[in-house]
């Protein structure tokens, strides 16, 4: 899928782009340590330049299958922006994102909100750009607008493994209608149902995820 949501790299530069809120605003509580220039809201915001029949696939679930509806608890209390200090870890000097309790395995940690956007507005510079709907290629770009989830790093260098990945889901914004996102979910206790995987995230733990290897490739050029 190739996420770019990583904040092991300094924050890129993004031209300034309208958006339609769909009532979106910024949220007056801000989680501790969330950056002055970027705005922090609680359901996705949506470009200018999405069309009508776009907008209406990004707000009505299929009714051929089983679909997964969450509500927002923004500002999120079950993780914290965290620095990181520790100088071997690849976003040293940056910031990660930590749960703040013990979180079992295949429980929703939070959405992944940002600018949902299509390929016209697209920034291929961007560290925070997240696939939402991959057929009308659709993607979510938490570089200046987001929530505590645009701080998840990758897992290589850090850990042996993700203890968290991405699905697809639909966010209640209320008044009946919802809206897709794509949340960030503690991994499945796998088959077994032992190992690592079991234990779910421990709180203080750092709330890690697999960008895929599309992410890594882009950025080769970069060193």
């Amino acid at each position: 899928m190739g996420p770019k949501t990583s904040t092991s790299k300094k924050d890129s530069k993004v031209s300034k782009r309208g958006f339609k809120s769909s009532k979106t605003s910024s949220t007056a509580v801000l989680p501790k340590g969330w950056p002055s220039d970027t705005t922090y809201i609680g359901r996705p915001a949506y470009s200018k330049q999405l069309t009508p029949e776009v907008l209406t696939a990004l707000n009505t679930p299929a009714t051929t299958s089983a679909t997964t509806t969450i509500k927002s608890a923004a500002p999120y209390s079950n993780v914290r922006i965290t620095p990181i200090s520790s100088p071997t870890h690849p976003a040293h000097n940056q910031h990660g994102l930590f749960a703040t309790r013990n979180l079992q395995p295949d429980t929703l940690i939070l959405p992944y909100l940002g600018y949902a956007h299509g390929k016209a507005d697209e920034d291929p510079a961007s560290d925070y750009d997240l696939s939402l709907h991959r057929e009308l290629a659709i993607g979510v770009d938490a570089t200046k607008m987001g929530n505590e989830a645009r701080f998840i790093n990758d897992y290589r260098g850090v850990g042996l493994g993700p203890n968290a990945e991405f699905r697809e889901v639909w966010l209640d914004v209320g008044g009946g209608a919802v809206e897709k996102v794509i949340a960030v979910y503690v991994l499945s206790a796998g088959k077994s149902g032992k190992g690592t995987r079991a234990r779910g995230i421990k709180s203080g733990e750092e709330i890690l995820v697999s960008y895929g290897k599309g992410f890594w490739e882009e950025r080769k050029g970069d060193d």
